[in-house]
This record gives structure tokens, C-alpha cells and sequence, in this order.
């Protein structure tokens, strides 16, 4: 059983691919195989049924087929969060019930699409924390390029206040670096509780997000071992080398961050590095053409030979 998510949650919670068959049917054996890359590449935690995951177009009994199976396979070794939001907040709560009775670490919950002004979003997640209950850690994913909502600074230190189990903010807003930067401030000053900062979309401002006050990421590139290793060297003081090691795999990640095309894109690597068997994307999804993957092939043909030509490289490659 996989211990409950703490505000000192840091490092790298990857989230997960979804893996489906050339069918488009779940494939529960690619998610063993998909659970020990992620393993194997020393991520520090895995998030499930996130936007990456596909999470809308499973069925609800497929999703919990795919988080029970990704639990097992883990065995608690590293925690697991599960993305649960939902229109309604009677599944949502039924949903996150189940899941933490798993083993789950914690749930994820981005606002509904359509709330309005900052006492609209404070209410939602008020409703939120009710019907889930004290006892699970909530993770907030802020992302209004997905979902329209707008958390303001002031609400979201209010949500910290008033519900202890909101332990993770998950920051996706775009701009967002002085966002961060205030939430970290303000929180300092007011000496309010501190909640864990990881940070999203793609990856993209990962070494700012970092000097900002983040404690890691949460996102699902490819190559997570770079993640993890970038987290390493910053903590450690190494802000350079982290610096250089993202600068190696930045044209891959930035390719892997297409609207609309940049899972493909990922599954596809995904599927090259033995991670899942397939890079089916479920329908509606799309598919590469010879052409987008002569250009992966370049892609990644490049970021190999930049890693072996650096030894202060070379150690994740």
C-alpha cells in the first residue's frame, strides 16, 4: 500500500501513458511493461488517467481496470496519483473512493469547465473537499488553457487555509512563472503552509519553474530519466549541469508539445524505447505520417549523439 501524498512531495511524478492495442482495446499487459519503464528510469511517483492519459475516453469501468492494474504492478514502491475529475461530484467522489481503496496516493481534480470568477472556483473545490473527505490528498491541477477557469493567487492561498488536504498544486497556467513566484512569496511572508509546487505542460519552463520555487514536475515526456536527472542536479546545487542536460533533450520535448499532435508523438517514442507495445492513440485520434516520423527519426538521432558527445551527459543517456 503506497503511503498517502504529504506536502513535501518532490521530484518527478510522471504522468502516464495510457496503453491501448492496435484494436484500440485496453492493453493491461503494456501496463506492467509501461509501470517498470517508469520504474526503471527512477521516476519518484506516477500519475494515471491525467490529460495525457486519455483519461476521457476510457469507460469508467476501464479506468478502473487500468489503475488497478498500474497499482498492482507498482506495489506501493512509489506513490500514485489518479486523475478523477468528472462533471459530476457524486462520481467523482465514488470514483476517487475506489481508487484509494487500491492503494492510491492521492486524487487530482481540475475545476469544471465553466466556473466563473474566483468565488465560483472556491465554492467548486469547497464542494470537492466535502465530498471526498478529509482523509484524501488532494492534488489541484491548475491548466486554464484546458479548461477556460482561471485560479487566481488569492484563491488558491484561501483553498490552502481552509482544506489541510489540499497537499500538491499542479502549475500549468501559461504565462505562469510570476505566478509561481508570487505563490511562493506571499506564502513565505504570510508564513502560511507550504503545499508542493510540481509543474506541468510538458515541461517547456521546467528550469525557470525550478528556480521559482518549484519542487519538480509532472508531466509525461518521453525520456523521464532526463526529468529526474534535471530535478537531481538542481537540488544539488548543479544548476548548469541541469541546465545542459535540458537543453539536450529540449528540441524533442518542445516537438512533443504540439496541440493536438504531441501524444501521438509521445507514444510513438514511448513504443521505440519498449515501453508499451503500440502507439495507438484512441480514437478520436490521428496517426503519423512518413514524413512526421522521418522527422521523429532525426529528432531522436540527434539527441543521441549530443548525449554520447558529453560525458557530463552521457551518465542518463
Amino acid at each position: 500500500m503506497s503511503q498517502r501524498l504529504t506536502e513535501q512531495a518532490s521530484g518527478v511524478y510522471v504522468i502516464s501513458a495510457t496503453p491501448f492495442a492496435e484494436d484500440g482495446s485496453l492493453d493491461l499487459a503494456a501496463t506492467d511493461r509501461l509501470m517498470d519503464f517508469y520504474l526503471g528510469h527512477g521516476v519518484h511517483g506516477v500519475t494515471l488517467l491525467g490529460i495525457m492519459g486519455e483519461a476521457p475516453k476510457l469507460t469508467p469501468e476501464e479506468s478502473l481496470a487500468f489503475v488497478e492494474r498500474a497499482l498492482k504492478r507498482l506495489q506501493g514502491r512509489i506513490p500514485a496519483v489518479i486523475g478523477v475529475s468528472a462533471p459530476g461530484l457524486r462520481p467523482l467522489a465514488d470514483f476517487a473512493a475506489k481508487v484509494m481503496d487500491l492503494g492510491a496516493a492521492g486524487v487530482m481534480v481540475a475545476p469544471t469547465p465553466g466556473l466563473k470568477g474566483d468565488r465560483g472556483v472556491y465554492d467548486y473545490y469547497a464542494q470537492v473537499f466535502q465530498h471526498l473527505g478529509a482523509s484524501v490528498p488532494v492534488v489541484l491541477q491548475d491548466y486554464p488553457q484546458a479548461n477556460g477557469v482561471h485560479l487566481d493567487v488569492d484563491t488558491f492561498h484561501r483553498l490552502v487555509d481552509a482544506f489541510p488536504q489540499l497537499v500538491m498544486l499542479k502549475h500549468e497556467d501559461a504565462p505562469g512563472l510570476g505566478k509561481l513566484s508570487r505563490i511562493r512569496a506571499e506564502s513565505a511572508a504570510a508564513k502560511r503552509r507550504r503545499v508542493s509546487v510540481l509543474i506541468g505542460n510538458g515541461g517547456l519552463y521546467y528550469i525557470q519553474e525550478l528556480q521559482r520555487g518549484a519542487d519538480g514536475a509532472m508531466t509525461g515526456y518521453a525520456y523521464p530519466e532526463m526529468l529526474v536527472q534535471v530535478h537531481k542536479r538542481f537540488a544539488g546545487g548543479d544548476h548548469d549541469g541541469a541546465e545542459d542536460l535540458y537543453d539536450a533533450h529540449l528540441p524533442l520535448l518542445k516537438h512533443e508539445q504540439q496541440v493536438g499532435f504531441g501524444l501521438l508523438i509521445r507514444k510513438e517514442v514511448l513504443r521505440r524505447r519498449g515501453a508499451i507495445a503500440s502507439a495507438r492513440v484512441r480514437a478520436p485520434g490521428g496517426q503519423l505520417s512518413a514524413t512526421d516520423l522521418a522527422e521523429l527519426d532525426r529528432l531522436i538521432q540527434r539527441l543521441e549523439r549530443r548525449l554520447a558527445a558529453s560525458p557530463a551527459l552521457r551518465a542518463v543517456a
